[in-house]
């Protein structure tokens, strides 16, 4: 019963001068960085979420948003990892594809991807391939089997629309 007793005043102590401390986000502003424009997927979850989190976080702290549409995101992942200070007021919504930039030794990738933090995903995409029907190429194994690939557009090449077709 003793060791109950002295458990309970630890307990009750740790906790009491943990709640006399200052929320740390109170007064504060968390920049949400979108590496997408106004009205994209990425920018409406970063939106979405910015929206709520202010308000759950302890000290309510503000949220802004910060659009860096330029080069598939990755402009703005460098910008989080290189220049945003990592003191947990810095936000980023980004393609999680960037690892592949990374992985390829692009130069432009400034960024070490194993050092960024993944606190939640908006979504679970399903990608489609798709082409004219006048194309040559009738199956995926006809587009394997070309000696020259079909050419694909994408955004950047860190997105979904570079490394799906590269990767097939």
């Amino acid at each position: 019963m003793k060791i109950f007793a002295v458990l309970l005043m630890l307990v009750l102590l740790a906790q009491g001068n943990s709640l006399a401390q200052t929320p740390y986000y109170q007064g504060k502003t968390i920049s949400f960085v979108v590496g997408s424009g106004a009205g994209t997927a990425y920018d409406i979850y970063a939106r979405l979420q910015g929206n709520y989190i202010g308000k759950y976080l302890p000290g309510n702290p503000t949220v802004i948003m910060q659009n860096m549409p330029a080069a598939g995101g990755v402009v703005a992942a460098n910008y989080v990892y290189g220049v945003a200070k990592p003191d947990g007021l810095t936000l980023a919504s980004i393609n999680p594809a960037h690892y592949f930039n990374q992985i390829q030794g692009n130069k432009e990738i400034k960024f070490d991807w194993t050092k960024f933090t993944w606190l939640a995903s908006s979504d679970k995409s399903e990608h489609m391939l798709y082409m004219r029907s006048d194309a040559p190429y009738k199956s995926i194994q006809d587009i394997r089997n070309a000696k020259e690939p079909p050419k694909c557009g994408a955004t950047g090449t860190g997105t979904s629309g570079h490394y799906i077709p590269r990767l097939l």
